[in-house]
């Protein structure tokens, strides 16, 4: 194969490569498709993007989403581009229902799209259970949880909760999302020892009990105009700890998503999903990673 063809779509903003691996075939090889991620997420000599998704072949959903991130690393779950493999799916005929069931690294999700004009452009997914517990985040240290939790980072003391949404999150209360140390904090949170697979960090501004205003660096992106697991586990933390709803609206630098934490437990996202443009990938840039 010389060329690789894909799809460029996003959520928020929250904006990622997918390729078709149903009808294409491609390496096996984990490293190979992380430095085939890093090449097409490059801004300047690639693509662009917050990372490269894979739609596979499913034993037992409708199909199964593989994400990378643009540095390489692979991921669990992500929350906008879930969405986005719905949309792909039904727009492409892959599968056509009004509620899809997408295989994560984490779980079977069940995705409800909203069509117009015969195509996909919002989704509801159900993100499954938060948790708290140290081991499951991961986050180091005493106690079962870690809830409001002062951490030392880069000189200053900040209080913080851990979450996990299929992927591991710090979340920030009381640091205003502009603050000009989000560049330094996030980073340095991200890659801070007390947790070993590293973390998403969000900065949260709490507007109401039910409007949240997030900033958020990702593990392995940087900084990205949105992230759904992120948004997810802010109304989570913000609830727990008594500083919002279990209901809100979340703002994020590419557009608002609808998050419901369910009295059954279970997390609900509602947001956009579009497509960018479509193209291939040129053998000068891949050609010898397929």
């Amino acid at each position: 194969m010389s060329e690789l063809k894909f799809v460029k779509m996003h959520g928020c903003g929250n904006d990622y490569i997918y390729v078709d691996a149903i009808g294409q075939r491609l390496p096996d090889d984990v490293e190979k498709l992380g430095e085939l991620a890093r090449r097409v997420s490059d801004r300047y000599k690639g693509v662009g993007s917050d990372g490269l998704i894979l739609i596979l072949p499913s034993g037992k959903g409708d199909v199964r989403m593989r994400m990378f991130n643009a540095d390489g690393s692979e991921g669990d779950m992500c929350g906008n581009g879930i969405r986005c493999v719905a949309k792909y799916a039904w727009d492409h005929k892959i599968a056509r229902k009004d509620r899809l069931r997408i295989e994560s690294n984490v779980a079977i999700h069940a995705v409800d799209v909203e069509v117009r004009r015969g195509r996909v452009v919002a989704a509801t997914v159900d993100m499954g259970e938060p948790r708290f517990a140290r081991a499951q985040v991961p986050v180091l240290g005493d106690g079962d949880e870690a809830i409001d939790e002062p951490i030392e980072i880069a000189g200053e003391r900040i209080r913080f909760t851990g979450v996990s949404m299929g992927n591991p999150h710090c979340v920030l209360f009381g640091i205003d999302s502009e603050d000009p140390n989000f560049l330094r904090l996030g980073p340095a949170l991200e890659n801070h020892p007390s947790f070993p697979d590293r973390a998403n960090v969000e900065f949260v501004d709490v507007l109401a009990r039910d409007e949240l205003r997030v900033r958020v660096w990702e593990r392995g992106s940087g900084e990205t105009q949105a992230c759904g697991t992120g948004a997810c586990a802010t109304v989570v933390a913000a609830a727990r700890t008594d500083r919002g709803n279990r209901k809100a609206t979340v703002h994020l630098r590419g557009g608002d998503l609808e998050i419901d934490w369910t009295d059954r437990g279970n997390v609900l996202m509602t947001g956009p999903a579009a497509e960018v443009c479509r193209g291939s990938l040129s053998s000068e840039l891949v050609g010898d990673l397929l």
